[in-house]
C-alpha cells in the first residue's frame, strides 16, 4: 500500500483520516499525479464497509493563504464547483470540502487532461467541438439559478474587469516582494483602457481551454480548476483560450470561436478578446513573481521555469498587439563556453538516457524533466551571465537618463516611475523586449519547442 503518512510527496495522517470521516470508508491507496503545482492532485482508493471500492480525486494545497495572500484558494474552488453540480457543465461530483485544510475531494472521472496526447484528428475536432459548446453552456446559464456565496454580481462587464484589476493588484501587492516593472506597466495600461460596458456579465472560468477539461473516447468527460472563476465578461474567458492554446494547440482557434458563436447566439468582440488576452497572460505573470516570493524547493520548478518564460513572452506579443507596436530583440549574447559545459551535458544526458527510462513513477518522471530543463537554464546562465547583465544595465541606463549602477536598482526606479506615470510608453516597451529576448536566450535550450510558440490568429 502507498505510504499515507508523512513526507514531501505523502499526505498527512489527519488528511487521510478526514478522507475516511466523509467518504465513509477506509484509504487504502494514495498516489500524487504529476501536475497542479503547489495545488497536489491525488487518486485515492477508498474502501467501503461492505467491500466495494470507490475511486476519488484529491485536490490539496500546503500553503497558508493567510502567508501568500493568495485570494484564489481551494475554498474558493469549492464554491463554483458546488453551484454546478446540478448544471449542465460537467464538473466532479464533489463529496467533501474540508473545513480548515485548503482540500477537495470529489468522485474521480475518467479521462485525459494532455489534449496533445489526442492524435486522432477527427477526434481532437469532436473534444474541442464539445468543449466550446459547453463553454458556452456556462456562459448561458441562468445566474439565478446559480448559489455562489461570496461572489457578488457586478453591474456591468466594466466594473467585473474593474473588481479582477483590482484583486490581481493586491495580490501582486502583498508582502515586501520588490516591484516588477512590467506588471506596473501591464496594470497601468489594463485600467486605462478597460472596454466599456457591454453585454451580459457570466460566470467565467478562467484559465479555460485544453489542459484544464477532462476527455475520453471522444467527448469531454469534465470541466476543471475553477479556482481562477468570477464573475466576467464571456471575452475574458475566450481570451484565456486563446492563451492555453498556444501551450496546448486546440484545433484551429478562429474557427473554435466561431463555434462558441453559434452556440451562444452571440458575437466574438475581437478587440476585447485582444484586451482579455493581455489580461490573461499579465495574470500569469503575476502568478510568477508570487512564486518566486514563495519558493517552493520540492515544486515544479523546471516547468515554472519555461512556462514563466513562454508567458512573459507572450504578454509582450499580446501587448504588442494592442499597442500596434512590434516586439523588437537584440543581437544574440556571445560568449565562449565554461570549462564545466561538459558537466551540464553529462547531468542532463545521464538523466534523459538513464533516469526517466527506469523509472515508472510517472510523477518522478515528470520532475526528472523538470530537473533537466534546471541544468540546460544553469548551463546557458553560467555561459552568459556576464554579459547578459551588462547588457540589461546598459540598457536601462540609457532609458532612464541615469548612472545606476545595478540592474535590480535600475527596474525599482522604472517601476517607480511607470506606476506614476512618468514613463514613455513606447521606449518601455522596447527595453522589455529586449530583457525578455535575453533571457529567452538564456532559456532556450530548457524550453525545446516552447520558445517558438506564438498567438494563434483570432479571426
Amino acid at each position: 500500500m502507498t505510504d499515507l503518512a508523512g513526507g514531501a510527496v505523502a499526505l498527512p495522517r489527519h488528511i487521510t483520516d478526514w478522507i475516511a470521516q466523509v467518504a465513509g470508508g477506509r484509504v487504502i491507496s494514495a498516489e500524487r499525479r504529476p501536475g497542479g503545482g503547489r495545488r497536489e492532485a491525488w487518486v485515492v482508493d477508498v474502501t467501503a464497509p461492505d467491500g466495494t471500492r470507490e475511486p476519488l480525486f484529491l485536490r490539496y494545497d500546503r500553503s497558508d493563504p493567510r502567508v501568500t495572500g493568495d485570494p484564489f484558494t481551494l475554498h474558493r474552488e469549492a464554491r463554483f464547483y458546488l453551484a454546478l453540480q446540478d448544471s449542465a457543465v460537467p464538473v466532479p461530483l464533489v463529496v467533501g470540502v474540508h473545513g480548515t485544510e485548503q482540500a477537495i475531494l470529489s468522485e474521480r472521472v475518467a479521462g485525459e487532461t494532455w489534449f496533445s496526447r489526442l492524435r486522432d484528428e477527427e477526434a481532437r475536432l469532436a473534444v474541442a467541438r464539445e468543449f466550446m459548446g459547453i463553454l458556452a453552456t456556462l456562459h448561458t446559464l441562468d445566474p439565478s439559478t446559480l448559489t455562489l456565496p461570496g461572489e457578488t454580481q457586478p453591474a456591468d462587464t466594466r466594473e467585473a474587469a474593474e473588481r479582477e484589476i483590482d484583486v490581481w493588484e493586491r495580490l501582486y501587492r502583498f508582502g515586501d516582494s520588490p516591484a516588477d516593472p512590467m506588471i506596473e506597466f501591464g496594470l497601468d495600461w489594463l485600467r486605462r483602457n478597460i472596454p466599456p460596458g457591454s453585454g451580459p456579465v457570466v460566470i467565467v472560468q478562467g484559465d479555460t481551454g485544453p489542459g484544464n477539461f477532462l476527455y475520453a473516447s471522444g467527448r469531454v468527460t469534465a470541466v476543471l480548476d475553477w479556482e481562477l472563476g468570477h464573475w466576467g465578461d464571456p471575452m475574458d474567458d475566450l481570451g484565456w483560450l486563446a492563451l492555453r492554446a498556444v501551450q496546448e494547440p486546440f484545433t484551429r482557434l478562429a474557427d473554435r470561436l466561431r463555434d462558441w458563436e453559434r452556440h451562444t447566439g452571440w458575437q466574438v468582440d475581437v478587440g476585447r478578446v485582444r484586451y482579455y488576452r493581455a489580461f490573461a497572460e499579465l495574470r500569469v505573470v503575476i502568478l510568477g513573481h508570487r512564486r518566486g516570493d514563495n519558493a517552493d524547493v520540492l515544486g515544479e520548478v523546471g516547468n515554472g521555469l519555461v512556462y514563466g518564460q513562454l508567458h512573459r513572452q507572450l504578454f509582450l506579443e499580446a501587448m504588442a498587439d494592442n499597442l500596434g507596436l512590434e516586439v523588437a530583440a537584440p543581437s544574440d549574447l556571445d560568449a565562449p563556453a565554461t570549462e564545466e559545459d561538459w558537466l551540464y551535458e553529462a547531468a542532463a544526458a545521464q538523466i534523459r538516457e538513464i533516469i526517466v527510462p527506469r523509472s515508472t513513477d510517472p510523477f518522478a518522471v515528470l520532475r526528472a524533466k523538470g530537473l533537466a530543463r534546471i541544468i540546460k537554464h544553469l548551463r546557458q546562465v553560467d555561459r552568459y551571465r556576464g554579459v547578459a547583465a551588462a547588457s540589461e544595465l546598459a540598457d536601462l541606463q540609457e532609458m532612464l537618463g541615469a548612472e545606476v549602477t545595478t540592474a535590480d536598482e535600475g527596474r525599482r526606479l522604472l517601476a517607480h516611475r511607470v506606476r506614476h506615470g512618468q514613463a514613455d510608453e513606447r521606449e518601455v516597451f522596447r527595453y522589455f523586449s529586449r530583457r525578455v529576448a535575453r533571457q529567452s536566450q538564456l532559456l532556450r535550450p530548457a524550453m525545446g519547442s516552447l520558445a517558438d510558440r506564438h498567438f494563434e490568429l483570432l479571426a
